[in-house]
């Protein structure tokens, strides 16, 4: 069984690579009740070959979801994993996503689309590196999962049609 990497690569499912993606994020969790491999476990059980990282990733957040009622820090986890995945899904730097966000094409009809006004984006370059510093995108790993998953449905803009988001 393999899986797809976010550039295109192919690479074959590895247990121990998925648990230690899952255990970098359990800083801070109760190690009692909190276990990777159980998730880990789970989530190859829901695997198919040609799965990319992105799905195996979603995977992994709604299996420790579901886990919640075991512990709460799997909330957290879950949450933790949903804000990596995305964070691996977005730019890095805040004035460079608004500039997205304002020269969007819409896919459908080839036509300029922005999704904030010129003068959103004016504002923003106009003090890019106060904005910019700013941000601090670590603080989005304190979500527990439902917060986060409200966010990304209600708040996040998308800017494609494999539904990158744009933070």
């Amino acid at each position: 069984m393999h899986v797809v990497k976010r550039d295109g690569r192919q690479e074959r499912v590895m247990f121990d690579k998925i648990t230690s993606r899952i255990q970098k994020l359990c800083y801070g969790l109760n190690a009692d009740f909190v276990d990777p491999a159980q998730i880990t476990m789970k989530v190859i059980q829901g695997l198919y070959s040609g799965v990319t990282t992105v799905e195996l990733d979603t995977l992994a957040a709604e299996t420790a979801a579901t886990l919640t009622t075991k512990h709460p820090d799997y909330a957290i986890l879950a949450a933790r994993i949903a804000v990596s995945n995305l964070h691996k899904e977005t730019k890095k730097v805040f004035s460079d996503v608004m500039e997205d966000l304002y020269t969007y094409i819409n896919p459908h009809n080839g036509k300029h689309s922005p999704m904030i006004s010129k003068e959103t984006l004016d504002i923003v370059l106009a003090n890019k590196d106060r904005l910019n510093s700013a941000i601090i995108y670590d603080r989005d790993f304190s979500y527990n999962y439902f917060g986060f998953k409200t966010l990304e449905r209600s708040y996040l803009l998308k800017i494609n049609s494999k539904g990158k988001g744009c933070s």
